[in-house]
């Protein structure tokens, strides 16, 4: 920091008169030690959980190539140890140099897994690329066993400390205090949807705005204070000692406003972190692109075919054949039981609306009575579904085998041979009915862009418990914005999902 600017900064953090660059640099270090200290905690926790990891996944990894490839004359033993502490060090450099313990990426799920398992790839690739050359004996085994059982070692061990971390955040530990700023309609939201995700790491203690008669709740219908105007919520922040102020939306003198407020933050130790609605359409596909005088910002335009998407046509055809091979005994003990329940098909199949609005025959195990679909006008006025879905908590044309099916999501488990078939994926959008597809109005029709899935955003959220619009929004945010390692935590969210039978009705 130049002395200018912390003189500057100096004026907003003690009264007129005061400028001294010592007592500046002394305030400067005391609250950025209060706000990153559960960040230092978590990354000493994480670095000493990673070595363990390595040097565990190359000691097995050294220790098997003894016993299966002896090393042989000219390649003696403290060759092949020192070749092992080398990649253990050279290992725990590259998970450091990829920002795996950045408290940006800290309990994020998917980003913080992708940098671990891209920067544990590009080393055994280059590894595997230097054996190859120097013909070490002794070392192969370090590709072929260290990688996998290391790769999978490390991604468990930051999958636990995820949960653990998500645990403690949401009695309230771990997190930063934060201030959300801006016009009431924008704050609200972004307050609600903290709130909503406990993964973000806020908690907001206040907001800034010029409207203070509004009142703001969270997702528990507490009430959160109104703690200044917008242009005063610098000195509000450091009053309060909040570690972030959030930017909601666009804000009187927007550019200018943030500018002079990243100006008074400056010794404070708290962030200033910009919201706005384009992240909740765009997500990963925004990209910076800074210019000189002029900071832009892209948002990718999302593609609907090429090679992702073959991949993830791949993905579901691996994964749906092992599928059914794995739930074989389940399938058949199902439809046994379906049989002996009474009359009727052991399967029922639905038309349902899939990509670029085709029409395909969906396969449930039946949950109903036979003329379940005779009955439904009769029970309309009973819905308690979200906007054009039909659901009732009790529906009276349940099986009491049905119920057991729904309840446990099993009833579904014939969809693997639509994905199989390639009408369905394994993770995309709910699968609409022909007659909601009639009322889509606007952007909704969006949803039918890629294939619906097996399970998706909407079932791991809360299913039928969801509101219409929160429905669609979250399908369309998936649609644009998913990728194959996404894919893979939605699939993990589902078996839990299923496990607590949430929403399922």
């Amino acid at each position: 920091m130049t002395s200018a600017r912390m003189t500057r900064a100096a004026a907003f953090v003690e009264p007129a008169g005061i400028a001294s660059e010592q007592l500046l640099r002394r305030h400067v270090g005391a609250a950025a030690g209060r706000a990153s200290s559960w960040v230092r905690q978590m990354r000493w926790r994480l670095a000493a959980t990673d070595a363990a990891v390595v040097v565990a996944s190359i000691a097995t990894a050294t220790a098997v190539g003894f016993t299966i490839e002896p090393p042989a004359m000219d390649a003696p033993k403290t060759q092949v140890f020192a070749i092992a502490g080398l990649t253990v060090i050279t290992w725990l450099a590259f998970i450091a140099a990829a920002h795996t313990r950045d408290d940006r990426v800290l309990g994020m799920g998917p980003r913080e897994y992708r940098r671990v398992a891209n920067s544990t790839v590009l080393l055994f690739g280059i590894l595997a690329l230097a054996v190859l050359l120097a013909g070490v004996q002794g070392a192969r085994t370090f590709v072929v066993i260290a990688l996998p059982l290391g790769l999978a070692g490390l991604l468990l061990e930051r999958w636990l400390w995820r949960k653990w971390l998500l645990k403690q955040r949401r009695v309230g530990r771990y997190v930063a205090s934060a201030i959300v700023a801006g016009d009431a309609a924008d704050a609200e939201y972004v307050v609600r949807r903290i709130a909503e995700q406990c993964c973000v790491g806020y908690r907001v203690i206040g907001v800034a705005t010029d409207s203070p008669e509004h009142r703001f709740l969270d997702d528990s219908g507490n009430v959160v204070p109104v703690v200044s105007s917008i242009s005063d919520v610098a000195r509000q922040a450091r009053e309060l000692g909040a570690e972030a102020v959030i930017i909601a939306g666009r804000t009187p003198g927007d550019g200018e406003l943030i500018r002079e407020l990243s100006w008074q933050l400056e010794g404070s130790g708290a962030e200033l972190v910009l919201s706005s609605r384009l992240t909740d359409v765009a997500g990963p596909r925004i990209h910076f692109r800074p210019v000189e005088g002029l900071p832009l910002i892209q948002v990718e335009i999302p593609q609907f075919d090429g090679g992702k998407h073959a991949l993830k046509r791949g993905f579901d055809v691996v994964a749906a054949s092992l599928g059914l091979l794995v739930i074989a005994p389940i399938l058949i003990a199902a439809a046994i039981v379906i049989k002996l329940n009474g009359p009727g098909p052991v399967l029922y199949a639905q038309d349902r609306v899939g990509r670029d609005g085709l029409t395909f025959r969906m396969l449930k195990f039946r949950s109903m009575v036979p003329d379940a679909d005779c009955q439904l006008p009769g029970l309309a006025a009973s819905n308690d579904g979200a906007g054009l879905l039909f659901k009732m908590r009790d529906d009276p044309r349940v099986t009491p085998v049905g119920r057991f099916l729904r309840k446990h999501s099993i009833d579904e488990l014939p969809q693997l041979w639509n994905v199989l078939r390639g009408d369905m994926s394994m993770v995309g959008p709910r699968p609409p009915l022909p007659g909601e597809v009639e009322e889509y109005e606007g952007h909704v029709h969006r949803r039918l862009l890629i294939k619906p899935g097996l399970t998706g955003l909407w079932q791991v959220s809360g299913r039928s418990d969801l509101d219409w619009d929160e429905g669609v929004r979250l399908d369309l945010y998936y649609v644009e914005n998913w990728s194959l390692t996404g894919d893979l935590m939605l699939i993990w969210r589902t078996l839990r999902v299923v496990f607590h039978s949430e929403g399922a009705y």
